[in-house]
Parts: structure tokens; sequence; C-alpha cells
């Protein structure tokens, strides 16, 4: 399988169940190597990962279900409700942080970047996210990736010991794939591209 075959399978999966083909230890080994691998600006390393299964991901989506119905009117929450019993459904999270120490010791070790690091870090966070995502993929995981930062951090933090520096910048649900994928559509190559020879 090319490259690019494997980031063809690499779709959104809302339709998630807890038979997923490989064991929890597989998984965890996937995910770490996925992140460890995913390259960073100047080498920072600053990606970092908790991985959920089985209750503590559905605690996850608890927390989060309970948080956004302080927020979302009753009369719109069912749509939101459904979509929190989805992800609790899969076999497990991944949350995605990345560590403000790290960026901090890069701004004052190279101060005329120090701007610019905190995009960095971004661009570390978003190739990490597709790094696992599309590892799961090539395994017949299906995920879909959300981002339900600040509104959860603070009861995340509590509930899994996260340290201070570690920022979450994203929340993964992963499991077997209940439905069959929906055909990607793209926009015009022409809006997209431009080739100067």
């Amino acid at each position: 399988m090319t490259t690019i075959d494997l980031i063809k399978k690499r779709r959104t999966q809302y339709a998630l169940g807890k038979a997923i083909p490989i064991s929890q230890d597989e998984a965890i080994t996937l995910i770490e190597e996925a992140v460890r691998l995913a390259p960073s600006s100047f080498n920072s390393q600053s990606s970092r990962a908790v991985i959920l299964f089985g209750e503590q991901s559905e605690k996850l989506w608890t927390i989060t279900r309970e948080i956004l119905r302080k927020i979302v009117p009753a009369d719109a929450f069912a749509s939101t409700d459904a979509k929190m019993d989805s992800f609790a459904a899969g076999a497990g999270t991944v949350l995605f942080f990345e560590d403000q120490e790290t960026i901090k010791d890069l701004q004052e070790k190279f101060p005329l970047y120090a701007d610019n690091f905190p995009v960095f870090s971004e661009h570390s966070a978003g190739m990490a996210q597709f790094a696992v995502w599309t590892a799961l993929a090539e395994v017949g995981i299906g995920a879909s990736l959300q981002h339900y930062s600040p509104l959860i951090d603070d009861e995340v933090a509590s509930t899994w010991q996260i340290k201070p520096s570690w920022r979450m910048r994203a929340q993964m649900p992963f499991g077997s794939n209940e439905a069959p994928l929906p055909e990607k559509t793209f926009i015009d190559d022409s809006l997209r591209f431009k080739v100067f020879r």
C-alpha cells in the first residue's frame, strides 16, 4: 500500500463500535509510535497524548455532554446528545495536547523566532493527529477529530491529572467501523493548486 493509499483510507467515521481488530496494547503501541514519529519544528517534540479506553473514554464524553448541556439550548440538545453517544460507543479516545513548557523553552532559546513557536506548535499538533488517524485507518479502525477545548479542559485536567503545561488541542474518538464510509468529495483542483514550470 502506498502513502497515498493510506491517506485515502483516513476518513471521518461517526458510527463507532468497541470491537477494534487489534488489542488495546497494540493500539497503544500504534498511537504512541505515530505521535513519536510525527515531525515537529526544531525537533521540539511538543505533542503529548492521553489514551482512554472503555469506561475512561465513556467518562470523557459524559463530562463533555454535561458541560455542553449547560450552554446548548434544550430544544437543540438532541443532536448534541446523539453525537456524545456516538463518541462514547467507540473503543477509546485519544486526547491530544501541546506542552507549553516546551514552547516556552524554545522561545527563550531562540528569541528571534519567539512569536512563531506557538504557530509551529499547532503545525506539530496537526501532524501528530494526522499520523495517528492514518495509522488507525491502516489497521481498520475508524475515528474522527473533535474540538471541545477549552470548554472541557479544566474538568479533563482534574479527572486525569494532566500537567498544567499541557494544553489540549483535540479529541479523537476511535473504534470499529460500524457503517460504510461516505464518499469523499473535493473542490475543483483549479481552486487549490497553481503550478509553474
